[in-house]
């Protein structure tokens, strides 16, 4: 697909250079960490990570076998109160009733200066709890005691894993990073892929070290007569060459977020590592996660997934009933859809794996992301359609870059027609064919067919979203502002819009909206198609405001827009590194209707301006007339593509510039 290839820009292989060492110990905190105010790379920083320094090894257990050992150790300096976020922690681990991982904080202690002396706060256990997260993974958590600006905290954490993983290890965060040293220690046995992304990269060094495992055995010998019986031991020696590879990061920057960013840990420096291959004496080799295909192949196969498609007998006759007198796949569709979401609620978890189990999460209203999709999948295919599961990671899950059976955290459904697939997803309210939740446009999913074959599915929206805006007032000669506004929202646009109206009282409602828009009282306000979700949803209301105009000298100035001007440009970095998403394409129109005041005639008006961006990405026009007392205005602000590239920043930072100095450029009216 076309928009991966943004991601050549941060995506590369592994290097090799010298590393830099650096010694670092839990407890030795110096007074010159706590006496510093600010960082001295970055004087903006609110905490700053002084050192952290990990490390994963697959070790050996002679009642479990391999295992693997995490070990992490961290120190972080807090200089002002908006770093004490820094000061909770959370890690997360996996269990279920057939394996569990074991994790442990420890040496947790605050330091701070009082007197000129270093004092030490150590965690109690009372600051430490689980959170369940779902069906199979939870977290502990820590907050830190007697955080103070200029606090430096520590602590470490310890996980036992019964799997063959390594969690992937982040070199840069939203704070800068003086020190970050990640190393894993891997037999000859195990092969992971390292895929390393970002912009700035740590430095590497591999060394093989000569390991061995002793296996002891017993055997009891029974012999024959009166004899008695003997147990024989031994042990066998067997050697092999584990790999250690250590990577280093020095003076890493904080990652500077932005506006229409969909993840920033897409871009942020980071290593993760996949199990690839098995290779054992004595044993043939088992493949993994080598390419895409191989991973929805041993996804599709989970008990907890691909057999939960073929249940259909706590549905049919429900949905047999449903479909009467329905003939097109349209109506199908619609009428399944809506069946599955108004009958199971989504309990907040993802996962492409069942929680409940189908028939279980119908039969009790209630699931998980997979329980409900992969219901929805079965009831298509039951009605006769052509439709399949669609493996997906969702924006906070971050971009699936590379074949791994973690990469996705999230199950959509798609319908094949002649025309394309519909993509579908029952766990919003709000959610239609082709408009999907904004969790879920994430660039691409990976649609799985029943013979284990897969295909590359875009998630990227090309339909453009409106708001379409009538806007008439009129303004007296004190500058006061009484209007009326009609606002039509379509596709995804009226999906946000429902949802912010959905559970929210109209007297809370309204009254952010005033405050959001310069104070204005709203009155007459009516909404049309609140339910109907295939239809716009249209929000009208009259206006009345005191702060949409200045007099000055005599003078009224106003923005024709009033509070729907945009005031601020959201792009305001020199450099951006990472794409400007903005999750769909869109387009705001305005026609607006402005009357003057008796005794008042137009000065100065805005010019006509036509703004547009090279490959039809967007374009702004804004148009105005007056004719006598009355002023005609019509504006379009127009994005055409989901997703822009970092190459095309500086035109689009450009272009939101001129647009908003237009947008509040004023009118100027006299006197006559």
């Amino acid at each position: 697909m076309k928009i991966i290839n943004l991601f050549s820009l941060f995506v590369i292989l592994l290097i090799t250079p010298k590393a830099v060492s650096q010694e670092f110990k839990l407890g030795k905190v110096s007074a010159a960490e706590l006496e510093q105010k600010v960082h001295p790379k970055d004087s903006s920083a609110a905490a700053a990570i002084l050192y952290k320094k990990g490390s994963s090894r697959l070790e050996y257990d002679t009642n479990e076998g391999f295992v693997t050992i995490t070990e992490v150790e961290t120190r972080i300096k807090i200089y002002k109160k908006e770093g004490y976020d820094w000061a909770n922690q959370q890690v997360w681990y996996y269990f279920s009733n057939d394996a569990k991982e074991k994790l442990s904080f420890s040496d947790a202690v605050t330091y701070n200066l009082v007197g000129g002396k270093i004092e030490k706060t150590k965690l109690k256990s009372d600051g430490i709890f689980d959170e369940v997260l779902s069906k199979y993974r939870s977290q502990k958590k820590l907050t830190m005691p007697n955080v103070k600006e200029g606090s430096v905290i520590e602590f470490k954490y310890y996980i036992r894993s019964p799997f063959q993983m390594i969690r992937d290890w982040d070199f840069q965060t939203s704070i800068p990073v003086n020190y970050s040293e990640f190393s894993t220690y891997i037999p000859e046995y195990y092969v992971f892929s390292p895929r390393q992304k970002g912009y700035i990269f740590p430095k590497t060094v591999t060394v093989k070290n000569n390991k061995s495992i002793v296996f002891t055995s017993k055997e009891r010998h029974t012999p024959t007569g009166l004899g008695a019986v003997k147990t024989e031991y031994s042990s066998e020696k067997v050697d092999y060459v584990e790999t250690k590879t250590t990577y280093t990061a020095v003076d890493f920057p904080a990652m500077k977020d932005e506006a229409f960013v969909n993840n920033i840990e897409n871009y942020t420096s980071s290593i993760a590592h996949e199990l690839a291959v098995t290779k054992f004496p004595n044993s043939p080799i088992k493949e993994f996660s080598t390419d895409w295909n191989s991973v929805v192949k041993t996804i599709y196969n989970y008990d907890d997934f691909g057999p939960e498609l073929n249940k259909t007998g706590y549905f049919e006759e429900d949905v047999k009933k449903m479909l009467t007198g329905l003939n097109t796949p349209e109506e199908k569709i619609w009428a399944i859809l809506n069946h599955v979401k108004s009958t199971v609620k989504w309990n907040g978890y993802t996962g492409y794996s069942c929680d409940s189990g189908v028939k279980k999460a119908y039969k009790e209203k209630t699931g998980n992301i997979a329980d409900i999709n992969l219901m929805l999948t079965a009831m298509l295919r039951y009605s006769g359609l052509t439709a399949n599961p669609v493996l997906v990671s969702t924006r906070s899950n971050g971009i699936a870059l590379f074949p791994n059976r973690t990469a996705f955290n999230y199950v959509i459904t798609a319908v094949e027609t002649p025309d394309g697939y519909i993509l579908l997803d029952a766990s919003d309210k709000f959610s239609t064919p082709n408009i999907l939740p904004l969790r879920v446009l994430n660039w691409s999913g990976r649609l799985i067919r029943k013979d284990g074959t897969s295909e590359e599915i875009n998630l990227i929206p090309q339909k453009t979203s409106n708001d379409n805006v009538f806007l008439t007032y009129s303004i007296d000669a004190d500058g006061k502002v009484t209007g009326k506004t009609r606002k039509q929202s379509l596709d995804y646009n009226a999906m946000i819009t429902r949802d912010n109206i959905f559970n929210v009282k109209e007297e809370e409602y309204l009254e952010k909206l005033e405050n959001s828009n310069n104070k204005i009282e709203i009155s007459e306000y009516s909404k049309t198609n609140e339910k109907d979700i295939l239809l716009p949803i249209i929000e009208t209301y009259s206006f009345t405001g005191n702060n949409l105009c200045e007099i000055i000298g005599g003078k009224i100035y106003v923005s024709p827009m009033l509070f729907f001007a945009n005031q601020k440009n959201p792009f305001v970095q020199e450099v951006r590194e990472y794409p400007v998403d903005f999750s769909y394409p869109f387009a705001d129109k305005y026609n607006i209707t402005i009357k003057i005041p008796d005794g008042f005639a137009v000065e100065t008006l805005p010019a006509p301006a036509l703004v547009t961006m090279e490959n039809n990405l967007g374009a702004f026009k804004y148009n105005i007339a007056a004719n006598e007392n009355t002023l005609q205005v019509s504006i379009t602000h127009q994005i055409n593509q989901a997703i822009v590239s970092a190459e095309g920043y500086d035109m689009l930072k450009e272009y939101y510039k001129g647009m908003i100095a237009k947008e509040t450029e004023k009118i100027v009216l006299k006197r006559i």
